[in-house]
Formats: structure tokens, sequence, C-alpha cells
């Protein structure tokens, strides 16, 4: 059976037509969101230690948890209580860490999901699955799947965005488009540069624009002998779209044209910078923004969780103020916003012999906190929940394949119809699995 796209390419119509197709994709329903921007913090942000307080941790600290540790990575110890204080936030009164008292100012926007859990407790599978929806290399990220079934509003700038000054762990691939259509990998930028000429500096072309048209309308010409290769016409969408990007890219990142109040809220860090491009960017219909907290994994703190504190200064008020801002310029109901990292970290110490201070805490895949705004959600709620220590979610778990449904969903997409057809048979970013949680939007 042909996919729409699939017959665009048999039938010949070309290039132009590709582009086209980006402009006639329509949900499957009504949708309630329309962009997405998920604020990455890589590494594994620790839930006890922000938005799942545990008084039963702070009891018995130092102490053996009742019941043996699950399985991690590493060895761990006794029980280890939060050094931050936590305390009711808005009026749902819902508990944050002091590191996140910004977000605690909002947090009547955001579901706090508690229950949240992954496959295996290794960065680079968790990645995978919080990414492209399972845990192995070689499927499409969630940002590819939804520029494939919806397209972008603005045909002037790719559809899927990736801000990191360098690379996450895995890198690239966490964005790929992997057997779809190339057009829909995201296109990165390194968001610690602060010269939107640095930020994008290949979008520039010193040759005048009539003369660049008619270079790339020759190529088209003799393109045309080739017409239906689907590698071929997603190279040519590319060279289009990076044409194009030259009217509007370096004007969107260059945030300096943003007041100085609004710049200083955000703060001047590579996050910071991440989140008021993201807001600009999705003010411009672009549909999705992935912005990552910084290279590498930073939230991944085995010696000491009070580097928790350090990452939070840098992370809070962005965050805060990105809904914020999004609400005062009417853009988060129409705007899912996504926070967490690829899993949580573990209530007890960690005690191998890879620390040199063992004040941290080990990966934790079992049970750990994500936030969810806007698009829909209804705010100013918990759900599910963790052990009384928080290391196991056992309240209503949620898995990455139904946190994906469900933000399908709010897109107007159906995550079992949302397939490609590859390699004999159908993919789908939910695997084979998969539930939506209607307790989220309704």
């Amino acid at each position: 059976m042909f996919t729409r796209r699939q017959m665009l390419q048999a039938t010949g119509m070309g290039f132009g037509q590709l582009g086209l197709s980006k402009l006639m994709a329509k949900p499957h329903f009504e949708p309630k969101a329309k962009h997405v921007i998920f604020l990455f913090l890589n590494g594994g942000a620790s839930q006890v230690d922000t938005f799942d307080p545990k008084p039963m941790l702070t009891k018995h600290h130092g102490k053996p948890a009742p019941t043996p540790n699950l399985k991690t990575e590493r060895h761990t110890g006794n029980l280890l209580a939060s050094p931050f204080s936590f305390k009711k936030y808005g009026q749902s009164g819902i508990e944050v860490s002091e590191i996140f008292s910004e977000v605690g100012s909002v947090i009547d926007e955001f579901l706090v999901i508690r229950s949240m859990h992954t496959d295996v407790p290794n960065h680079e599978p968790s990645l995978f699955q919080l990414n492209c929806g399972t845990r192995i290399p070689g499927r499409p990220s969630m940002g590819s799947w939804l520029t494939y079934g919806l397209g972008t509003e603005n045909q002037n700038l790719p559809g899927y965005m990736v801000l990191c000054p360098g690379f996450p762990v895995v890198g690239p691939q966490l964005w790929s488009s992997a057997f779809l259509p190339s057009e829909h990998s995201g296109t990165h930028i390194p968001n610690n540069e602060k010269d939107p000429d640095k930020l994008i500096p290949w979008v520039r072309n010193q040759r005048p624009r009539p003369e660049q048209r008619k270079q790339i309308d020759l190529l088209n010409s003799l393109n045309r002998f080739h017409a239906g290769d689907p590698k071929l016409e997603s190279s040519i969408q590319a060279m289009e779209t990076a044409f194009r990007m030259q009217t509007e890219a370096p004007e969107i990142f260059d945030i300096a044209k943003e007041k100085p109040a609004v710049r200083e809220r955000y703060g001047d860090t590579d996050f910071g910078r991440g989140c008021l491009m993201a807001l600009r960017l999705v003010e411009k219909g672009v549909r999705m923004v992935q912005v990552y907290f910084g290279n590498g994994q930073p939230w991944d703190n085995h010696d000491d969780i009070m580097i928790h504190k350090k990452l939070a200064q840098q992370g809070d008020k962005a965050i805060a103020s990105l809904i914020k801002d999004l609400k005062s310029r009417g853009l988060l109901d129409s705007t899912m916003v996504l926070v967490g990292g690829e899993f949580g970290r573990t209530p007890s110490v960690e005690t191998s012999g890879l620390v040199n201070v063992q004040n941290g805490r080990d990966h934790n895949n079992h049970g750990f906190t994500m936030l969810l705004a806007g698009g829909g959600i209804k705010g100013g709620r918990v759900y599910g929940a963790t052990d009384e220590f928080g290391f196991k979610a056992e309240d209503k778990p949620v898995h990455p394949h139904d946190l994906h449904a469900t933000m399908l969903h709010q897109l107007g997409l159906d995550h079992l119809k949302l397939t490609y057809r590859y390699s004999g048979r159908d993919f789908r970013l939910t695997d084979v699995e998969g539930t939506v949680i209607p307790e989220w939007y309704t």
C-alpha cells in the first residue's frame, strides 16, 4: 500500500512537489498542539533532589534500605537524603526542590510525571528510548516522525532543529531521520556561539541571491532526468531549504534583538540562550526544537549530588522564562514543553571504586520524573508515583512509548497509524507498544 509521499515520488512529480507534500501533510484528527520543545537534561537528573520529594530518605539517611537496592549500573550503598529542601508552589501545592524555585513559580503549568521508567540503566539505550522510541540505534527520532507526519509551518526553516554546544552522548544519531527521508533529520545548531553568522556559517553565500537562484534552477533542470529517486529528492529539498534559510535564520538566531531584560531572565549560558532561541523558532513555525543542556552528560553526577545545584542555576530561570514567554505570546496552548533526561538517579549513595567522593547517585532507570506542559496538557497535577524512597515507579508507571503516544495524540497523530514501510515491515515511533494516557489532557 502506497503512502501519500510514496505516491508523489512514484508519479515522478518532482522536487517542488516534495516540498508541496510537506505543506499538504495533515494530522489524523484535530490537534491540540502544533509544536514541541524538548528541554533535555542529558546525564540523568535526580528525581529525589528535584521534583519527587521523599521524607523517608531523610528519616533513614545513612541506613540500608528496608529492601535490597534494585540493580543499577554500579554498586550503591546506604540511603542518601537529599541535601535540598522542598516546598509547595502554586495553587496546586506541588512540592519542588529549592534548586528549581523558578520552575516552582510556574509549576501550575506542568504535569509532573513521577513514574517514568526505561528498560536499562545505561545512557546510550535510554537516550535512544527517549529520543527515538527504542533502545537500539537506527530508528528515526521523534522530531523526524513529527515532520514526516505533519510537515512544517515555515518553509524557510527546517522543521526540526537541535540546539547543543557540541554533542551529547551518542550525538547526531539522536536526531537522525534514519530510514525516513533525510529531509526530516534534525538540523544541529551549536548554541554556544552568540554571533548568528557563526551559529550557521554554512547558510551564508557571497553570491547575489538571483545568481544563487539561477544555479539551483539549473541543477534542478539537470536533476529532472533522475526524478523519483528518494535520496536525490531529499538532497534537493535540503538545498532549497538552505537557500531559503538565508532570508530568515540569521534574524531568528540573533537573540540580541530581544530586550536586555529578556536576555537577562534566560541567562547568558548555552542552555539559557538555547531556550530563548527555541521560543523564537517556535514563534516562526518550526515544528520541534530540542535543547540539550550541554555536551556529554552534565547531569551524570556520580560523585557529588551537590553539582545539581550549580547545574540548576543555569537552567531554572531559563525554563521558567520559556514557559512564561510562551504563555504571554499566546504560544503555550499550541506548544508542548517536555523537560527531563534519559533516566533518574538512585536514592542510595554510589559506592563503586570509580567515584572520588561518595556523595553522588548512580543511574536509575526504574523510576524518575519528567515535566510536561502546554498543548492541551492539564497542568498543576502529579501523575504516578515511585516507592517511598524514590527507587521504582509503582503507581501508574509510564514508559517512553506511552509518553510518545500521548504527545503524538495531542499533535493530532494516531501513533498506531503514523507508520513508514521499511525493510519489509511498518515501523512507528512507539515500536509495537505504547498507550495514550487520557488523564493527562482531560
